[in-house]
């Protein structure tokens, strides 16, 4: 046994089933003196729902699962290139592939007896658009043993708008006050000739650039900090969660061994009740039995008075002929 084989056949269950089966693995890790093993196979989380929808669909579908993380190489190879006709036509594919392997993920947790809700399918897509951003959730999802859904780093662009990436992709061809950016040198500073008023009205625009840029950086920085937050938040959930699971994994154990010291009661006093019975059927016998020699008795009795009578009148009548 190995954790891998063992974490394989777990994220491969249903969420309702993992627990359990997790806690029996765990046992006969402990079992066969591996206690670190064991350990490590405790700790292993519950899926959630979209994490084991998005695990089935690696599963099921092995061929979708190599495109996805193909057509994710693409994108990124394309935003560090700042291609943006490339970018927006991978940014269509992306939005069309990542939702039609949710609603696959969907129907195949129907198959499997386990729907999911809208907000799960929307998380199995939010995996998938993560796994187009970063490479190391791309292996993650890959390896089909997902706990928890997946979230894609802040500011990919990618998976944004397209048409506001597409500004920013031409970025490289027009200058910060919208001007191409052959002219970028006269917006550098003024020349000998050019008018107060020219400039003025540069340097207002360049102000303003800087100014939407600041605010842009500032809204990027409280985005990081309520991910950051939310992070934090979701930590802790898990860990009341994961004492959750454990404590319900010990109910489970207990449950588990007094339904085997009720079925061994059980088959003790079935079989007390099949002696019991066999002594009853011996004591009628055995009263039947007595009964009759009682019977026999008597009959004895009476034959051995009536015999005695009988010597009694021969002894007279021979009495009186002598």
């Amino acid at each position: 046994m190995d954790l891998d084989a063992v974490a394989d056949e777990l994220y491969g269950l249903s969420p309702g089933d993992f627990t359990s089966a997790r806690e029996v693995r765990a046992k006969s890790a402990r079992s066969e003196g591996d206690r670190d093993l064991a350990e490590r196979i405790h700790r292993l989380r519950r899926p959630t729902l979209s994490a084991w929808a998005s695990n089935l669909l690696v599963r099921d579908q092995p061929e979708e699962t190599r495109r996805l993380l193909r057509l994710g190489e693409a994108l990124r190879q394309a935003t560090e290139e700042l291609d943006g006709d490339q970018l927006r036509e991978l940014s269509a594919q992306q939005r069309k592939v990542t939702s039609a392997l949710a609603r696959q993920a969907a129907h195949l947790a129907r198959q499997a007896g386990q729907p999911i809700s809208e907000e799960a399918q929307r998380e199995v897509q939010e995996t998938l658009q993560a796994v187009l951003a970063d490479p190391d959730a791309g292996q993650e999802w890959a390896a089909g043993r997902l706990a928890k859904p997946l979230s894609a780093p802040v500011g990919f662009p990618a998976l944004s708008a397209p048409s506001s990436q597409a500004s920013r992709r031409d970025s490289s061809r027009v200058s910060s006050n919208g001007r191409p950016a052959s002219r970028r040198k006269e917006a550098t500073g003024p020349t000998a000739t050019e008018p107060a008023a020219r400039t003025s009205a540069r340097t207002a625009d360049l102000e303003a650039a800087r100014a939407r840029r600041r605010a842009q950086q500032e809204r990027l920085e409280q985005a990081r900090q309520q991910a950051a937050e939310a992070d934090r938040e979701l930590t802790e959930r898990e860990g009341r969660l994961t004492a959750v699971e454990d404590e319900q994994g010990q109910a489970e154990e207990l449950a588990r061994r007094a339904e085997e010291r009720i079925a061994e009661l059980t088959r003790g006093l079935a079989e007390a009740e099949g002696e019991r019975d066999r002594a009853q059927d011996a004591v009628r016998e055995a009263h039947d039995q007595a009964r009759e020699a009682e019977r026999s008795v008597k009959e004895a009795r009476r034959r051995a008075r009536d015999a005695a009578v009988q010597v009694r009148r021969l002894e007279g009548q021979l009495r009186r002929t002598t």
